[in-house]
């Protein structure tokens, strides 16, 4: 019941934060230089043709007015529509988001599973051969770029050893999968379907592997530094003194309270993952919610522009929410 109200709490202050970014994002979109009708039709229309197309998406009325039509329009479930494409934003949004989100919490999981054992493993060896050896390594992670990354990555997995699908898209053109999230992995297994399933996977290794190499680095070294401090702190000597030894005193002590500060760092690094996405999508031809986000970013496409970082705070509220109640579950000293 204690975590039930606090989730209830966390939701109703979502509310007033949403509020604040919708309200920000209409404003900063409209302050930015450039005009979205004439990016749309190019130099060569007249004024009359951008008169129209302003009435069209009723970039003609005044400010307050357009904002009270964009909040009508939230509440309903409508996010309006693409000045780019001229299709409803939320189609589209939902058509992107499936894909990202995969990608991400594929690449999330892993690094976090990697982090979480490398990072205990090293701090149990400090100031050893393989300690330094995992610090450097974490150190060059964290420095390589993602789009460099992805290319070193084509270049060895497909180029020469051939071991994974052209980076052409999220599935082989031959391959037939009814839609349903959109997420292609998901879908494959929602609809039993092997060759979709294997052919997804195959699209996938390559920029999952991209993205956790980029978000492990962080997570390792701070997972290291939390093991490290539970391994000199006086709970753990006193631990080792009453007899507890072997795999008791790893699993259920070390592990444990090295895990208690694992939630609320991996929300922030989901924020990293989000911002890498749109490079790794690049890169790789993904054709997800950062490919479509950057588009409508360059092209002043207000209702993509405010749809998608309506989401990505959205995302990080619930991720955040989550990460709280977590900790609390792994650490009981925690009050929420």
């Amino acid at each position: 019941m204690r975590i039930a109200r606090f989730v209830v709490r966390r939701l109703l202050q979502l509310i007033p934060v949403l509020l604040g970014v919708v309200v920000l994002t209409f404003l900063l979109v409209r302050v930015l230089p450039g005009d979205p009708i004439r990016t749309i039709l190019g130099p060569n229309a007249t004024e009359a043709d951008a008169a129209a197309a302003r009435a069209r998406y009723g970039l003609d009325q005044p400010l307050w007015r357009q904002f009270l039509d964009y909040l009508g329009g939230l509440v309903t479930g409508d996010f309006g529509t693409s000045i780019q494409s001229g299709a409803a934003v939320g189609t589209e949004m939902a058509q992107r988001i499936g894909p990202t989100l995969e990608l991400v919490v594929l690449a999330l999981a892993v690094a976090l599973v990697v982090a979480v054992t490398l990072g205990i493993w090293s701090a149990r060896r400090a100031d050893r051969l393989g300690d330094h050896s995992l610090r450097v390594l974490a150190l060059v992670g964290n420095s390589m770029p993602e789009f460099w990354l992805g290319l070193v990555l084509i270049l060895v997995g497909y180029s020469v050893l051939g071991w994974f699908p052209a980076p052409s898209g999220r599935v082989d053109p031959d391959t037939n999968l009814a839609p349903i999230t959109h997420a292609d992995l998901l879908d494959a297994m929602l609809t039993v379907n092997g060759p979709a399933f294997t052919s997804a996977l195959a699209h996938l290794a390559l920029p999952v592997a991209t993205l956790t190499i980029v978000i492990v680095a962080p997570l390792l070294r701070s997972v290291r530094a939390s093991a490290l401090e539970v391994l000199h702190s006086e709970a753990y000597t006193a631990a080792r003194a009453h007899g507890l030894r072997g795999r008791t005193l790893r699993r259920g002590y070390l592990t444990r309270a090295t895990l208690v500060r694992l939630p609320s760092l991996a929300a922030l690094v989901f924020g990293t993952a989000i911002g890498s996405t749109v490079l790794v999508e690049y890169v790789y031809s993904w054709q997800g919610f950062g490919q479509w986000a950057l588009r409508g970013l360059l092209y002043r496409d207000y209702p993509v522009v405010q749809a998608s970082v309506l989401v990505i705070a959205l995302c990080y509220v619930i991720v955040f929410l989550i990460a709280d109640v977590v900790h609390a579950i792994l650490d009981p000293r925690v009050k929420i």
